[in-house]
């Protein structure tokens, strides 16, 4: 009886995270931290940045990270396409929203750059 009890907590457990992280998709708006933004040295300058929103739920369970976005930027300046390549698919949507709306240092030619952006709840 002790292992099926077991077992039936383990995939509750799973509903539960679910759940969750459903509940960080709806209530990802609102709340704003603290967050780092990296990029390398020589790239293009941002003008204008937004800063992207910080689900409520994963701040209030202190649960950050680091999201790198792919951005390909424009001549003109502009976001014309952006790709996650690592992080929480989560922190990654809110941090791709705010980044389609960046506007960049115009230039001779388009540009792919790798944004970093770390998530502390802690700040």
């Amino acid at each position: 009886m002790g292992r099926s009890a077991n077992i039936n907590w383990r995939s509750g457990g799973s509903g539960l995270l679910r759940i969750l992280a459903l509940l960080c998709l709806i209530c990802s708006g609102g709340a704003r931290a603290a967050q780092t933004y990296e990029n390398s040295p020589g790239e293009r300058k941002v003008l204008s940045r937004v800063d992207p929103d910080y689900p409520v739920a994963l701040q209030k369970l202190y649960i950050g990270g680091v999201v790198r976005v792919e951005v390909v930027v424009a001549a003109n300046g502009s976001v014309r396409s952006l790709k996650l390549l690592g992080g929480s698919p989560i922190l990654g949507q809110s941090s791709m929203k705010a980044i389609k709306q960046w506007k960049y240092a115009p230039a001779l030619a388009d540009e792919t750059l790798t944004v970093k952006i770390e998530f502390d709840p802690h700040r």
